[in-house]
C-alpha cells in the first residue's frame, strides 16, 4: 500500500491502462474525436453542453489543440529540401564569426507550445544558429520553420531545444548549431494563491508567468566551453537578452508538478479516486481522466510515454478548480458584518461617499477555448448612506468566486458589478477588468503581449461622465496590470 492508503501495482502500468481508450471516440476522424472528450469533461464540470457559451466549445478546443500540435504531421526535410543554397566564399571547413562562413543567428523568433505536463499553451521565444560549411546556407525562413515543428508538439523547454538543434544540424550538415530559448508558463495557482499575482504588476513584465532560458548545441557548440558560444551569445546581447549560459531547468518548471500524486519506486498509483484526495466527488474523475487520455491519442501521443504518465490527473486538477458551485449560496454566506470596515480607501466626489479598489487579483477559466485568463479587477462605488465602507476582502470574495467558473471576461465584469450593487444597495458601481487571456496565444493573433479591458458601469456612474473619467483616471495613475 502506498503512503496514501491506496493500492501500488506490482508492475509500473500507464494511464492508458487504467483508463483504457473509448473505441467509439478513437474511430472518429478529425477533431470528433477530441469534441467527444471535451464534452465529457465540461459534463465533469457539471456544465450544460447545450447551453449558447458552450455549444460550439468543444469544437474551438480540439481546432486549438489540432492546429497546436501541427508538428506530428509534419516533417523537417520537407520544410529544408530545396532552401539549400551555394553560397561563394564558403569552404569545406569550419566557418569562423566575422568572416567568410561566419555564424548566421535568426533573433525573436516567437513560437508557442504546449506543455506536456499540464496541456496548456506556453510561449517560446527561440534564437536559432549556425555556423555554416559545405559551400552552402539555408534559407533564413527556414529555421523559425523547423522551430515551429517542434513547438507545435506537447513539449518541455529542454526538449524542445535539443530537437529543433538536432534536426537543424541533420539536415543543414552545418559545423555546428546553437539554439536558445526563453519560455514562459503560467503560475499555475490554486485558488487560494490568487491574491499572490503582483499587486504592483508594472515591475513584472510578464505578471503571472514563470520564465526560463535553456541552450542546446551541437558540432563546435557541443562543448559549454567552447569558444564557439562566444561569438554566439553576444548576438543576443545586441537585442537586450539577458543571457545566463549556466542557467539549469529545474523539474518545477511547470507548476502544475504541485499536483503530483505520489509515487513509490517509480510505481504508478491504482486506484487514485478512493484516497479522496483528488475531488470531493471523485466518481467524475476517471471518465474525466479517460477523456483527456482520448484526446492524447487523437494528437498522436503515447499516453505510455513517461512524461505524460500524470497529465491527465494534472488536467483534471485544474478543470475542477472551475467546477460548476452555487455561487448565491457562498456570497450569502459570507459574514457581511465582518466585510463592512473603516473608510480607508474612501475618496471625496461632489461631496458623495466614494470608495474605490485597485488591483483585486483574479483568475479564471475561458469557456469558449478551456484555457485560463487572469488578471485584475478595478472597483469604485458611490455609498447609499446605509454604509461606510466595504472591506476589500469582501470584493476580493466576490471577484474570486466570479472566477472560480468557466466564464468569458464581459460576463465576469457584469457579474462582479451586478452582485456589489444588490447586495449594498448603492448609489452606482463602476468595474473595469484587465487580463491576459492564454487562448489569445494559441488562437488568433497568437500573441502573448496583447490584454483585454473591460468595464461595466451601473446606476449614478451611467449618468455621469465625470464620475466615470475620474475612476479611470485614477486606474491610469496607478500601478494597473499590463497584458504582458
Amino acid at each position: 500500500m502506498g503512503a496514501l492508503g491506496v493500492e501500488l501495482l506490482d508492475e509500473p502500468e500507464t494511464v492508458s491502462k487504467l483508463f483504457p481508450v473509448d473505441l467509439e471516440l478513437e474511430e472518429t476522424l478529425g477533431t470528433g474525436g477530441i469534441e467527444e472528450a471535451v464534452k465529457v469533461l465540461l459534463q465533469g464540470l457539471e456544465e450544460d453542453v447545450t447551453r449558447e457559451g458552450l455549444l460550439k466549445t468543444p469544437l474551438r478546443v480540439a481546432k486549438a489543440l489540432r492546429e497546436g500540435t501541427t508538428g506530428y504531421r509534419q516533417k523537417v526535410k520537407d520544410i529544408v529540401q530545396g532552401a539549400l543554397f551555394p553560397e561563394a566564399g564558403l569552404d569545406n571547413g569550419a566557418g569562423l564569426a566575422g568572416g567568410a562562413g561566419g555564424l548566421v543567428v535568426v533573433r525573436d523568433i516567437d513560437l508557442f507550445s504546449y506543455c506536456e505536463c499540464c496541456l496548456l499553451p506556453f510561449k517560446v521565444q527561440c534564437y536559432a544558429g549556425y555556423v555554416p560549411s559545405g559551400q552552402r546556407v539555408v534559407g533564413l525562413s527556414k529555421l523559425p520553420r523547423v522551430a515551429d515543428v517542434f513547438a507545435k508538439r506537447l513539449q518541455d523547454p529542454q526538449r524542445l531545444a535539443n530537437e529543433i538543434c538536432v534536426a537543424l544540424h541533420d539536415n543543414i550538415k552545418p559545423t555546428g548549431v546553437a539554439v536558445m530559448l526563453v519560455c514562459w508558463h503560467i503560475k499555475f495557482p490554486s485558488l487560494e494563491e490568487t491574491t499572490h499575482i503582483p499587486t504592483h504588476p508594472t515591475k513584472d513584465p510578464m505578471p503571472g508567468w514563470v520564465p526560463i532560458s535553456v541552450f542546446s548545441g551541437s558540432g563546435v557548440f557541443e562543448n559549454d566551453n567552447s569558444d564557439a558560444w562566444d561569438d554566439y551569445l553576444p548576438l543576443l546581447k545586441f537585442q537586450g537578452i539577458k543571457v545566463e549560459r549556466n542557467a539549469t531547468l529545474e523539474q518545477s518548471w511547470c507548476p502544475s508538478r504541485s499536483l503530483e500524486f505520489p509515487l513509490s519506486n517509480g510505481h504508478l498509483m491504482k486506484n487514485l479516486f478512493n484516497s479522496g484526495t483528488l475531488s470531493k466527488e471523485p466518481t467524475s474523475y476517471p471518465t474525466m481522466m479517460n477523456a483527456v487520455v482520448s484526446i492524447l491519442h487523437s494528437l498522436g501521443e503515447d499516453p505510455s510515454r513517461k512524461e505524460l504518465v500524470n497529465t491527465p490527473h494534472r488536467f483534471v486538477q485544474w478543470l475542477m478548480k472551475f467546477k460548476r458551485t452555487n455561487l448565491e449560496t457562498k456570497i450569502n454566506g459570507f459574514n457581511l458584518d465582518a466585510s463592512l470596515g473603516g473608510i480607508s480607501g474612501t475618496v471625496s466626489y461632489d461631496q458623495k461617499k466614494v470608495q474605490s479598489e485597485l488591483n483585486l487579483p483574479f483568475w479564471s477559466q475561458c469557456e469558449h477555448h478551456l484555457l485560463p485568463f487572469h488578471g485584475v479587477v478595478h472597483i469604485c462605488f458611490f455609498h447609499s448612506g446605509e454604509i461606510e465602507t466595504v472591506d476589500r476582502s469582501f470584493l476580493q470574495t466576490v471577484v474570486q468566486l466570479y472566477g472560480c467558473q468557466l466564464q468569458v471576461q464581459e460576463r465576469l465584469t457584469r457579474q462582479i458589478a451586478e452582485t456589489i450593487s444588490s447586495i449594498f444597495h448603492l448609489l452606482g458601481v463602476m468595474v473595469v477588468v484587465e487580463a491576459s487571456h492564454i487562448c489569445m496565444i494559441s488562437r488568433g493573433v497568437e500573441k502573448v503581449g496583447s490584454s483585454t479591458a473591460t468595464i461595466a458601469v451601473m446606476g449614478q456612474f451611467a449618468a455621469d461622465p465625470k464620475a466615470k473619467a475620474a475612476f479611470l483616471e485614477t486606474i491610469s495613475c496607478s500601478t494597473a496590470f499590463q497584458g504582458q
